[in-house]
């Protein structure tokens, strides 16, 4: 894995990833059981996190293909799996009561976060347990993102809102109307305090941060 590869979910079962300047697939991942919603990669590369409709959430060594984690939990079909950023580890360390005095295990890849049509979130550590469960949203929870910050996250889902988390708490601190419809994805802008929201309503709408 590095700078210079991709990588692809597909309704085929599979992850592939893809050498950027040849266009070649370099390496093919299976082991999930339907279909694969969604892959993401570690800050350092070295893993794969993908989510898909057998309703589980997998860990994969992007170098072998080898899954190192299988993370059963939702009941329902799982939309969105990330790797926590680094710079959350504080805020989680808070929200799960471990001791201040110890500094934070700061590895890439130590926890993920997922969300699913259970309406429910999930907080994953290294040993393959859901340590936390997010609830809150009334429908699919359908996607999630990481405040540059570290202490927030935000979900969007089909019950139309825009929800912002506190890590350290476990708390929902903003609700929002975001659409007037399914609201099903969510990013933020790497270079300005903005969010962007999409919609099955055909609009994407654009938020200033505060």
């Amino acid at each position: 894995m590095g700078p210079d590869r991709i990588v692809s979910a597909s309704r085929d079962k599979s992850i592939k990833i893809w050498e950027l300047s040849s266009g070649y697939c370099t390496k093919t991942i299976v082991g999930h059981a339907e279909w694969v919603r969604r892959a993401s990669v570690s800050e350092d590369n070295r893993l794969l996190v993908t989510c898909s409709n057998d309703q589980s959430v997998r860990v994969w060594d992007g170098n072998t293909g080898e899954c190192r984690l299988d993370l059963r939990g939702h009941e329902n079909v799982v939309e969105c799996a990330e790797f926590v950023p680094s710079n959350c580890y504080s805020s989680i360390a808070n929200l799960l009561g471990l001791d201040p005095k110890i500094q934070p295990n700061t590895t890439p890849g130590r926890y993920v976060l997922s969300c699913s049509r259970d309406k429910l979130i999930k907080l994953w550590d290294s040993s393959g347990q859901p340590v936390h469960t997010f609830v809150g949203h009334d429908n699919w929870v359908r996607s999630l993102v990481f405040h540059p910050s570290g202490h927030f996250f935000l979900s969007v889902s089909d019950d139309k809102r825009l929800k912002v988390w506190d890590l350290k708490t476990g708390r929902c601190v903003r609700t929002i109307d975001a659409a007037s419809h399914f609201v099903t994805t969510v990013a933020f802008c790497p270079i300005a305090p903005l969010l962007a929201t999409g919609s099955v309503d055909t609009n994407a709408t654009v938020w200033q941060c505060k």
